[in-house]
């Protein structure tokens, strides 16, 4: 049974219903269970459209209504609300039916965001839903319907978990609802797709040093446990769930301990379950996880017990495969593509456990990456739509899109950082390259040009220290900037009050000339002309503003590596600086250990820019670095996802921060681009691949918007072995210099070495 897109009634003949009694605000309540028993004279074009303030989970005559996991999905349900359309006619029988739906808390009233808020959309779910057959209703939400609190959903919360009393699964005690009037102007329908279940992990059983009971099941995901154990009628089993072992090999969840949450219960991820007589089959409704361990609470004989893992993430089918001689590279690939399942779960978040935010820095950092990954553009489009919604009058663009904080004075302080509301820019580029398809640029074409001017607004405020730039008009140094976030050997906090008291012109001024000269190029492609002179003119300035301050003499004047990787990516030096800055950033690597110090913005483009720039041995020396800090310590460490910090798992074996945060997986599109080569400007494509001996082999596919794409190159003895198949006519540049135009097709070249 499938959900339809982009459906809503005609007329809404529906009501909105509360299912609950009267409590107190702060008091948290079971899932409710509405039903309504109705006759049905025709079954033909049975649909059913359905949201909820809250989680649904509707049945109709005992069958599951569609596979949507935590429907309706999130957002800002104050301006957008979305409906589902469910064909339900295989359902649906003539005579009697009956139509059941729980509801949750979710995202509506459970705990959401950076600091843990409940009730941040409200205190009451409501069911809003219409059954129609043959465009006409047949059922829809009123004061018939019945309601209970009695069904065995004792707690539900998105992220602390569950409490299942499988006794209670029969529901004798139902009461009326209450009507209420929410109004139908946010409502909207569903153009992205569903969050699914989608891999299952079977858990392995162990026993830890300290004599506690853990599932391993092998795989870091975002989803939950589903049970099948016999027991008797009370006793009970309780799950926490947590991502890795301590530096003891014991179960922990230290690496998300979310500070002042705990105050308010932390996040446990915990799930309790009642047991019924017999066999139990459960898995949570209502809550997902972060985890690959689950520490088991039980006196039930656990020898005949199943516990599976099941990843739960938006429908976004892989499109990206990457293979090379390398074992680990592999594994650090396969990592890169978990942590984006995990945290593509209706929109793009930072983690599954902590945060679960929506925050626009990891989506601007990783878009490139992602659209070679897995097809996650309506993904992408949703959350941009969420990114519209939350921009400020002004045009500021938030950090965080829904915005599910606490907001106030300093939260609104602390917006709009560079990198960040970039995203708005950034993130439908990236989509328009990998699509060709110019809609997306125009559908965030206002929210662009808006950000910009807060922007020029902002940059004509100049710290007196600046004054003397000529063109300290368009130089970034005032407002909130997280800068070049996480750097190793760099106090976080520290560099904030150090940015907040002087500016971050080097990153925010960069960034300025970034989304300037794209919006120059989107304005073109839209058919703006008078636009595209004007944010071409901005560029200039603005390169001319981050020149003249972050430039000596032309040159780079640092020992960060990613003030030389910024202009060196967006192109911000001229002539022989190019070069220069090149071998700068390469001395500075080879200086420090052929180590990486870069952080959150610049680590996306390092191993490119040094490829590109004719240090290519250096950017695999780089990507094959097992010390920490670098990719593969993490896959050493026995990492199944990215980590949020480079050391996510320290040497001693303590853990610290969330280990599922994609960001720092985005060297995995540089796989593709720049070790196979493959590149696709809006329907151009370009095969230019950068190998190396350090691999052996590389290859990779890619089923792109223009169809299959490979690449793939082999060292044999003395030569150098490359295949490429090509859906449409493209450019192919080899190691050696040559260049090939060709139609589609299959191809084969070698060099000898």
């Amino acid at each position: 049974m499938s959900m339809i897109r982009n459906e809503i009634p005609a007329l809404w003949q529906a009501k909105w219903i509360d299912p609950e009694l009267p409590h107190e605000d702060d008091q948290r309540q079971p899932a409710s269970v509405l039903r309504r028993r109705f006759t049905a004279e025709r079954t033909k074009g049975a649909r059913l459209y359905i949201t909820c303030h809250g989680l649904y989970i509707a049945c109709l005559n005992g069958q599951r209504v569609g596979d949507f996991v935590l429907a309706p999905g999130t957002g800002d349900y104050r301006k957008r609300l979305t409906v589902q359309c469910y064909d339900v006619s295989p359902l649906l029988r003539e005579g009697e039916n009956e139509l059941t739906v729980t509801l949750g808390d979710g995202w509506y009233r459970g705990s959401v965001g950076i600091d843990g808020l409940t009730n941040y959309y409200g205190t009451d779910l409501a069911l809003l839903c219409q059954l129609e057959a043959d465009g006409r209703a047949i059922l829809i939400s009123d004061e018939g319907w019945e309601a209970s609190q009695q069904g065995p959903i004792r707690e539900n919360d998105l992220q602390k978990g569950e409490t299942y009393d499988a006794r209670l699964e029969e529901i004798t005690d139902w009461h009326g609802v209450t009507v209420r009037d929410f109004g139908f102007a946010n409502l909207a329908p569903t153009e992205s797709v569903p969050v699914l279940e989608q891999e299952r992990f079977p858990g392995r059983l162990i026993t830890t040093p300290n004599g506690e009971t853990v599932i391993d099941f092998g795989q870091n995901l975002a989803g939950y446990t589903e049970l099948r154990v016999n027991a008797k009628a009370g006793e009970t089993i309780t799950l926490w769930h947590g991502e890795t072992l301590d530096e003891n090999g014991n179960f922990t969840q230290k690496n998300f301990d979310p500070g002042d949450r705990n105050k308010n219960g932390g996040i446990p991820q915990k799930i309790q379950y009642i047991c019924k007589d017999g066999e139990n089959i459960y898995k949570p409704g209502f809550s997902v996880f972060g985890f690959r361990y689950a520490k088991v609470e039980t006196k039930i004989d656990l020898s005949s017990a199943e516990f599976t893992a099941v990843a739960v993430y938006s429908q976004m089918p892989q499109t990206g495969f990457f293979e090379c001689g390398n074992t680990d590279v592999n594994r650090l690939f396969l990592n890169s593509l978990w942590s984006m399942r995990s945290n593509f779960c209706d929109i793009p978040t930072d983690c599954p456990t902590r945060e679960r935010a929506g925050w626009t820095g990891d989506a601007a950092a990783f878009a490139p990456t992602a659209v070679y990954l897995a097809d996650c553009y309506p993904i992408l489009r949703k959350w941009l739509g969420e990114c519209r919604l939350a921009q400020g009058e002004d045009g500021l663009v938030q950090n965080i899109a829904p915005v599910n904080n606490k907001g106030g004075m300093i939260s609104n302080m602390l917006q709009g950082s560079a990198g960040w509301g970039d995203a708005c820019v950034l993130v439908p580029w990236a989509l328009y390259e990998a699509s060709g398809d110019p809609a997306i640029l125009e559908e965030n074409y206002d929210m662009m040009v808006r950000w910009l001017g807060f922007v020029e607004k902002r940059a004509r405020k100049t710290r007196p220290h600046n004054l003397l730039n000529p063109w300290h008009k368009y130089l970034v140094d005032e407002g909130f900037h997280f800068g070049e976030w996480c750097q190793p050997d760099v106090d976080n906090s520290a560099a904030m009050k150090k940015t907040m008291m002087l500016g971050a012109p080097e990153v925010a001024t960069a960034y300025y000339y970034r989304s300037a000269s794209l919006l120059a190029k989107i304005s073109e492609i839209l058919g703006k002309p008078e636009d595209a002179k004007k944010y071409e003119e901005i560029a200039e300035n603005a390169k001319k503003a981050y020149r003249h301050s972050c430039l000596k003499s032309g040159r780079i004047d640092s020992d960060r590596q990613c003030e030389y990787v910024r202009p060196l990516a967006f192109g911000l030096l001229e002539g022989e600086e190019i070069q220069k800055a090149a071998d700068m950033l390469n001395d500075l690597i080879v200086r420090n250990g052929v180590h990486l110090n870069t952080g959150f913005l610049s680590t996306p483009d390092l191993c490119g820019v040094l490829a590109d720039n004719g240090h290519t041995d250096t950017a695999y020396k780089l990507l094959l670095q097992t010390d920490c800090p670098s990719w593969l310590y993490a896959v050493k460490k026995g990492a199944t996802t990215i980590w949020e910090t480079w050391d996510g798992i320290r040497a001693d074996g303590t853990v610290h921060d969330s280990l599922n945060h994609y960001s720092y997986g985005a060297v995995t599109g540089w796989l593709f681009r720049g070790v196979c080569g493959i590149r696709l400007s809006a329907g151009k494509l370009t095969l230019k691949p950068q190998p190396s001996p350090d691999l052996g082999w590389a290859r990779a596919r890619w089923l792109s918007p223009v169809g299959t794409i490979e690449s793939g190159w082999t060292y044999e003895e003395n030569k150098l072995s490359m295949t490429f198949t090509v859906p449409i006519p493209a450019e192919i540049e080899l190691p050696n210099g040559e260049t090939h135009q060709v139609p589609k097709g299959e191809y084969r070249y070698e060099i000898l070495l």
